[in-house]
Formats: structure tokens, sequence, C-alpha cells
């Protein structure tokens, strides 16, 4: 069994122990064993960091371009290769994972272009004689904590600005699913971007995760998980004067009103809250249904749902794969019985599954006669578990849509442009679809929420420069 071990300025170093990453589909399938990084090594490549720092700042922005066009180009040429990796590792199914990895090569395309169009400002001063610039500069060593539920995707959309505006990187990829982020580290290792520039930690987030959020050495942290984490870390680099950036929770409504096109309405909200075993921060585990449409709505959504093939991530013709996890899978059942205990009705699913293989399957299960109050419909599931709430009219879901702590992506199903407009304006949300399913965005567009779902500024496209540059003013008397 191969062992895949940490990168850490340039050299690939073993640590003191190693993980098995198993297949979620066949739980004899091992993907490889994975070195864990201590507090040590971890220390190590935030001094490698530091060390590679200031030529990479101050060195040429078409090898910084070239070298994050030529990540992005291989990326894409492996992109079934790679894509079957994640399938294996996080449950995607295959086609999933090759869209997840190709995501991962058009960021690093984008960012490519983005070394050579950071723009700055040139003013007159309010005295006279005097000139002021104003530029971006990078912040310099940024940790970066991610998620296994995309497990190239997002490392690919944090690394990359990171690196094309001069800073240097130290990534801590989830325990969970080391494999794409540790393939996605090898790519970038023969880039030709400098030893020390950019370095792969791999460990237990008590462990790895902690050491690098306090570590003196790092100038900012950004995190994608869950929200109990991302409190603990805002509150250390607060502390410690740290530059931070959080993604964190959802719980994202979609509303389908009586004028709705049934077909539509029914496919999207199966997306929203089912593919990718519902295990998307931007799913939707809430139903947001009018009167009129409910009857119809649900009935359709039983028959749709009956179709739907849960299997091996790798095998043809899968629409969802297994659940990532011994553990994801226990919560989510748990919030099943939580759920019938609420009073709500079970319409569909909600059992595990036996498949060829011994792997972490479930029927995904929708709820009905839920209400607002129930904790179904207030704790973040991260799986295959959704709940319908009936509502009399567009504003009574309008407000249930609103009433949650997390703002992070929400969704209306209408073919009135009054109510599409309005709700465009008055979602309390980062991100807003019509006629959509919640999930689904693209790259080179801003990505977060509000409320407790975001903290910091936004991800991806043009405005990633907010977390990973700082602004100077620059004052000259002609």
């Amino acid at each position: 069994m191969n062992t895949f071990n940490n990168l850490i300025n340039g050299e690939w170093i073993a640590g003191n122990s190693q993980s098995p990453n198993h297949n979620p589909s066949n739980l004899a399938d091992i993907v490889g064993h994975y070195t864990q990084a201590d507090a040590a090594q971890l220390d190590l490549a935030v001094q490698a960091a530091q060390a590679a720092f200031p030529a990479w700042r101050n060195g040429s922005i078409q090898a910084r371009s070239d070298a994050l066009d030529k990540i992005g180009s291989e990326i894409l040429a492996r992109k079934e290769e790679l894509g079957t990796l994640l399938a294996r590792e996080e449950g995607k199914t295959q086609p999933e994972g090759m869209g997840e990895v190709t995501r991962a090569g058009q960021i690093f395309k984008f960012f490519a272009g983005e070394c050579l169009r950071l723009a700055g400002e040139t003013l007159p001063s309010v005295r006279p004689n005097i000139g002021v610039e104003i530029t971006r500069e990078p912040v310099g060593v940024v940790g970066l904590i991610t998620p296994w539920n995309f497990p190239i995707a997002i490392p690919a959309w944090k690394i990359a600005p990171a690196l094309a505006f001069g800073n240097c990187v130290v990534l801590k990829p989830a325990d969970l699913v080391p494999g794409s982020a540790w393939a996605l580290a090898e790519i970038i290792s023969r880039s030709g971007i400098p030893a020390g520039v950019f370095n792969l930690v791999m460990g237990p987030g008590r462990v790895t995760g902690e050491a690098l959020v306090n570590h003196p050495g790092v100038d900012a942290i950004s995190f994608t998980g869950s929200v109990g984490v991302g409190r603990r870390i805002a509150q250390t680099c607060a502390q410690n004067l740290k530059k931070v950036q959080l993604e964190m929770g959802g719980k994202n409504p979609q509303v389908i009103l009586d004028d709705a096109d049934l077909a539509q309405a029914v496919e999207l909200s199966v997306q929203s809250c089912f593919y990718a075993t519902g295990q998307r921060c931007t799913a939707s585990s809430r139903l947001i249904v009018t009167d009129r449409i409910y009857p119809e709505f649900i009935a359709a959504m039983q028959r749709r749902m009956a179709a739907i093939q849960v299997g091996d991530a790798c095998q043809a013709g899968i629409d969802i794969g297994p659940v990532v996890s011994q553990a994801q899978l226990e919560q989510d059942l748990s919030y099943v019985e939580i759920g019938q205990a609420e009073g709500a009705s079970l319409l569909i699913g909600g059992e595990r599954l036996s498949r060829a293989t011994d792997g972490y399957f479930m029927a995904p299960a929708l709820f009905v006669d839920s209400t607002p109050a129930m904790r179904i419909n207030r704790e973040e599931i991260f799986g295959p578990v959704a709940s319908v709430i009936r509502v009399k009219d567009y504003e009574q879901a309008l407000a249930v849509a609103n009433d949650t702590p997390f703002g992070l992506s929400a969704g209306i199903a209408t073919t009135s442009l009054k109510y599409a407009t309005h709700f465009k304006r008055h979602a309390q949300a980062g991100m807003v679809m019509v006629n959509l399913p919640t999930a689904g965005v693209d790259y080179h567009v801003p990505f977060g929420g509000r409320k407790g779902s975001s903290y910091g500024p936004r991800e991806q496209g043009r405005y990633a420069a907010e977390f990973y540059t700082m602004v100077k003013t620059a004052y000259t008397l002609a």
C-alpha cells in the first residue's frame, strides 16, 4: 500500500504516524496511507513559508501566472483520474467528482490571469504638489484549513488566490479526505513554484489545525468547516491579531410558490437537497412551499425521489453516493429519529441501505408536515435529509426563509418577476438563486454568506483580493 507524505520546503517528509484513507463506498478499499504531521513538522512548514516569502512576493508576476496556469492545465488534463480519486475517498459520484476537479482547474487558470490584473489607484492629495498611490500587497504566510466535502475545489479556491497575490501557503486538508489535496500538492510541487512557497501538512485538526491557527509565524487563516470550530478560530485570531476568513454552516431555504413550474421546482429541489449526498454547505434542507401547490409538489417529490439511485460512487448510473463516514451516517440517521420524535411525517427514505459492498449508504429522507421550530429545520444536518414547511403565501415564505441563524444561500421557484425581484432583495443570504438549485456556483464570482454562515471577506473571483492582500497608501511630495 502506498504511503503519501507531507510536502515541506519542497521535500516529501514522513511523519510519526500514518492514517488509512477508506473508500466510503467500499470500506475494504483503502485509497492509501497518509502521513500525520505533528506540531514540530507544522513549525517547519511555517518556517519554510516565512523564508520563501520575500523572494516570492517580490518576484515576477509573469512567473506566478505561468505556474498557476500550468497547475490548472494539468488538473484539467487529468480530470477523469482525479475525479475518480475524489469519488473513491469522499463518496461523490464520479461525474460530480470530475465536475469538481474541472472547477479546481478553472480556478487556477482564472487566478493565473489575476496575477497580471492586480490594480491600484493614483489620486491627487487634498494638499498641493502631493500625489497619492494606493496599492495592494500580500499578507504573508497564510494558513489554509479545508473541509472534507469539496476536497480539491475548496483547497484550489484558497491556494490559487493566495499564491497569485504573492503569499506563501501552509495547507491543512481535512483528515478524512487527504488524497485529493495530496494529488493537488504533487501537481503544485512540479509547477515551478519555489520550495517553501507552498507546503502541505496532513493530520487531525486538534493537532495540526490548532498548531497552524496558533503559530505566531502565520499572518492569516482561511477556514471552511463547522460553526463551532470556526468560532474558536475567530477568537484565537482576534486575540493574536491575525487576519481571518471563515466559511461555516448553512440551513438554506428553497421557496416554492404556487405559480412555480412544478417539474422545474421538483428537479431543482432534488438537486439542492440530495445531490452530493446533501453534503454541501449550500444544499437546501428546508423546502418552504405555499398552500395551493403543496399537495401536488409533495406527490411529485415522492415520485422523483423513488427513482433516485444510491450506490457505489464509481459505478455508472448512480445518482447519489454514500455518506462520507460512519460518524456522519450516524448523525444523519439520528436526525431522522429526531424529526419523527418531533412530530414531522417521514414521507420517504431515511434508512441505511445495503449494497454489494460494505459502505455508508443511506436513502435520501424527506419529511413533511414539519414546522419552523423543529430541530430538523433549525440545525445543519449536512446529509441527505430535508423537510417541507407549508406556508400560506409569499410573505410567510420569506419570513420562514429568513428565520435562521445562517445566511449562505437561498432559492425561490416562481414565474413571478415581482416575487423573484423582491426575494433577491430581501432574502437574508449571501447568494440567491431564482429557479435554480441553491447549490452550484461559478468560480469567477464572490462566494460567501452572512449571519452565522460566513465571517470576513468573500472568497473567489476578484473579491478574493480583499482577504489575500493588504491595502497600502503612499504619499509623495512632487
